[in-house]
């Protein structure tokens, strides 16, 4: 194997439970509760019903459930499933240091198989950091926009996560990676024009996949040698790299720089909301003559505004456009699942907002992403008063965490359409003591959606 999947298959063998300082444990277990709330927030979504009809298909030995039905299936296709719920309403955590990702989404990969392995909460932390490291180290050498979708991050990181659930050796290891990276390379057109309900799909299919190359490399089946840094390999589709310097010791294990989201929206609106909530509080949508937003580099994507992204038709599309949400956020001072809704994709208050508005790239900011995400919303009035708010760190943005108690508000109102109250104390309170889990099964079986009109 060549020396970048030799180098990252040693460190996924080496790191144990004890490597972890006790807060980036915790930050953990904040992230499972995160990524577990949105799957069950979004068990109504129509891909979400999609995803589960087709893992209830498939049988497998061992075998995974599938949140909310906990209808078994093969740990590929309840990853896959359960993937979905949890990515849909792009609610999930965020991470961005030359590109972006959405490292959580390799929790479907863990939690499936650790599932079917009855792995302890200590080995589901582990497997958890070591996705978390993997998946964000290609966002900190990788650039964004070449063509070639996030989720190879994803299908990476789900693969060595779950070779570490499953047991694997370092040579094993190095197997599965390659046979996770040489047949899926995913096309970045999942998030380009008017986005297709795939957008949600794809990291559940980077899940599932990984899971299949752990298992194939399980049993013996090899990879190509140079998947990586081969002349066909993924350097020759995405640029030469190394690995930065991966967590432990005195390097941060990168989950903890992760971001939690406080919005169910695209982590390039995130500073543009909490603007648009405050300018909220001071002008009537009726009373604005123009609205001006200054951002970072994310601008370039409105300068045509014939474009999707300025008159989404889809709810995919609409939670990607800063010009919506905007416009959403202005009209009605928060912005939640309800705000993509189909009616409010045609809503004239929002369409009125969207002809005034204009997005332009201001040069300091681009300068200063990401290691601050800066965005000022300025409006004039009718009556020529101007009114403005600025954001820099995001409520949600790791030097701006939600607080313990924060994230379990988001946890509740996300699953009490769906769990009892008693269930979600329950499952708050094991992902909570996690590490003194005995089977993750324990928390698995409490996610059991139970009403009439449950799919």
């Amino acid at each position: 194997m060549d020396k970048s999947i030799r180098s990252l298959s040693e460190y996924a063998h080496a790191l144990r439970y004890e490597d972890f300082p006790p807060q980036a444990v915790h930050e953990c277990k904040r992230r499972l509760i995160d990524s577990v709330g949105c799957a069950i927030g979004a068990f109504d979504a129509e891909p979400s019903r999609i995803a589960r009809a087709v893992a209830e298909r498939y049988a497998g030995t061992p075998s995974a459930r599938v949140f909310g039905t906990l209808k078994a299936s093969s740990p590929e296709h309840a990853a896959f499933a359960n993937g979905t719920m949890l990515r849909y309403a792009d609610y999930n955590d965020s991470y961005y240091v030359k590109s972006s990702g959405h490292p959580s989404d390799t929790l479907a990969a863990v939690l499936a198989v650790a599932d079917a392995q009855h792995a302890d909460g200590k080995a589901v932390i582990t497997a958890a950091m070591l996705a978390y490291e993997s998946f964000c180290n290609f966002s900190d050498i990788l650039p964004p926009e070449r063509g070639w979708d996030y989720v190879i991050f994803g299908v990476v990181a789900s693969a060595l996560a779950s070779a570490k659930l499953l047991g694997l050796d370092a040579e094993k290891m190095a197997q599965a990676i390659s046979l996770a990276v040489t047949p899926n390379v995913a096309l970045e057109q999942t998030r380009v024009g008017e986005l297709s309900m795939w957008k949600g799909c794809a990291a559940g299919n980077a899940a599932r996949n990984g899971i299949f190359a752990a298992l194939l490399a399980q049993h013996g089946l090899t990879g190509p040698d140079d998947a990586i840094e081969g002349r066909s390999g993924l350097q020759h589709a995405l640029g030469k790299f190394e690995w930065a310097p991966f967590g432990g010791g005195a390097v941060p294990f990168r989950l903890t720089q992760t971001h939690i989201k406080y919005y169910p929206a695209i982590v390039h609106s995130q500073s543009l909301i909490g603007a648009a909530i405050e300018l909220h509080t001071q002008v009537k949508p009726a009373d604005i003559e123009s609205v001006a937003i200054e951002t970072y580099w994310v601008a370039k994507r409105y300068t045509d505004r014939a474009a999707p992204l300025w008159h989404p038709r889809t709810r995919e599309t609409a939670d990607h456009s800063l010009a919506y949400i905007a416009a959403a956020a202005l009209v009605d001072g928060a912005i939640t699942e309800e705000s993509f809704d189909d009616e409010r994709l045609h809503d004239p208050r929002i369409t009125a907002l969207l002809d005034k508005m204009t997005i332009n790239e201001k040069p300091e900011y681009t300068q200063k992403h990401p290691a601050s995400w800066p965005c000022r919303i300025e409006i004039t009035t009718r009556a020529g008063e101007r009114k403005s708010a600025f954001v820099e760190y995001f409520k949600g943005h790791a030097k701006n965490p939600l607080s313990d108690a924060e994230l379990e508000a988001k946890f509740r109102a996300l699953t009490l359409p769906f769990l009892k109250p008693d269930q979600i104390a329950a499952v708050l309170a094991k992902l909570w003591n996690l590490d003194q889990l005995k089977d993750i099964g324990e928390v698995i079986e409490l996610l059991s959606v139970k009403r009439k009109n449950a799919a």
